[in-house]
């Protein structure tokens, strides 16, 4: 089947971050986005950002505009954030992320009441009602749509760094996981989700969507549902391995370490040169060293099997890339990269918490929405920076 790939500016950025609501006094998840998101869409309908509902009614996305730069697409996140606290805050709800609520337990939410929603879980029942995962998902505009499987493919080298960065999800249903990222392990219990398949170019896509639609393993590419997808109705490359990030910060310097990987790549294969790839089965172990042990992770670099940690691999890129960083714009928030590394993500902050509240998880909660609420915004971080 044809799918077309519509017409993009080349590295232009789009961010999508899932946010819980949670109630003020408890911290437990509440089932109060269908009350909100009329309210704010009364109060946001020329806003560049927009906020949507998802699979579990607990939950909103914030999408930013598309943007020129990192520090546009978050400034409309910042701004959506602050439309959305107009309407919480009243209501005694919180705001938080991170990959998985600590406590929370899946037969306590309640799903959207929207068609495709329903068909998913009468699909993957159990596994189904168990996605209680937040996340973001960085779009990158790719001006061709012969280069998508070719930076596909080389992305996926780096989707260890990424996952690493952004590991949020070390409790589950109030349990301590053992791992910085459950979620990225339990989402890829989904149909179609998980490592994207080893293509070689959009004609081999156009034969997997022909195969899975024919056979009605999904309805078309929006179901499609990789670490790294296509996303043809944008023309974007659209990163989700990432678990959510608990600050704006975090997330600004996420998705500038995405956009100039695209770039990178994308200059590289306009000069003729070959994109890094690794083998599948380096590809499966990458993912779940990087699940287990965050930032703590070794992983293997190169088709010999080197290994190397990866906090130290990903501080090297973010110096080689450097320069791109400068041209794109986005260089102080690619510097947020080195605060991860140095102070610890979202998981080891989490775990940290519970280790002094003596596995106090809702203490775990109240220093999320803490640093969702009073982390500074990237405006202020960016403005700290040039002091």
């Amino acid at each position: 089947m044809g799918v077309h790939f519509a017409s993009s500016d080349r590295s232009t950025v789009g961010l999508e971050w899932e946010i819980m609501l949670a109630d003020r006094e408890s911290g437990d998840l509440v089932p109060r986005a269908p009350e909100i998101l009329p309210l704010l869409h009364d109060r946001s309908a020329d806003a560049r950002f927009t906020v949507t509902g998802e699979l579990l009614t607990n939950t909103v996305e914030v999408t930013s505009g598309v943007s020129g730069t990192v520090a546009e697409a978050a400034h409309d996140v910042a701004d959506a954030i602050a439309a959305l606290r107009a309407i919480t805050d009243p209501l005694d709800v919180e705001l938080l992320c991170a990959g998985s609520h600590p406590f929370a337990q899946w037969y306590d939410q309640q799903v959207s009441d929207k068609t495709r929603y329903h068909t998913l879980i009468e699909r993957t029942q159990w596994w189904g009602r168990n996605m209680m995962i937040w996340g973001i998902h960085v779009h990158i505009g790719v001006e061709d749509a012969d280069k998508v499987f070719p930076l596909i493919g080389a992305l996926s080298v780096y989707l260890p760094h990424l996952q690493a960065l952004s590991a949020s999800s070390p409790f589950w249903a109030g349990e301590r996981t053992g791992y910085a990222s459950n979620r990225s392990l339990v989402f890829q219990q989904l149909p179609t989700a998980g490592l994207p398949w080893p293509l070689r170019d959009w004609a081999q896509f156009e034969s997997y969507l022909h195969d899975m639609v024919d056979t009605g393993v999904m309805a078309d590419a929006s179901e499609v549902r990789w670490d790294i997808r296509p996303a043809p109705r944008w023309g974007t490359i659209e990163v989700r391995a990432c678990d959510g990030m608990s600050t704006l910060p975090e997330l600004a310097a996420v998705a500038a370490l995405v956009q100039v990987l695209v770039e990178h790549f994308s200059r590289e294969l306009d000069a003729g040169r070959p994109l890094p790839r690794l083998q599948p089965w380096f590809l499966r172990e990458n993912k779940w060293r990087a699940a287990r042990y965050g930032l703590d992770a070794r992983i293997i670099v190169d088709r010999a099997g080197t290994q190397r940690p990866v906090a130290g691999h990903v501080a090297e890129l973010v110096d080689q890339l450097a320069p791109v960083a400068e041209e794109l714009g986005c260089v102080r928030e690619l510097a947020g990269v080195r605060s991860l590394i140095d102070n610890g993500n979202s998981s080891t902050r989490q775990v940290r918490v519970a280790d002094a509240a003596d596995g106090d998880l809702r203490t775990v909660v109240q220093h999320l929405i803490h640093e969702f609420r009073t982390g500074p915004t990237l405006r202020e971080h960016l403005a700290r920076l040039d002091g």
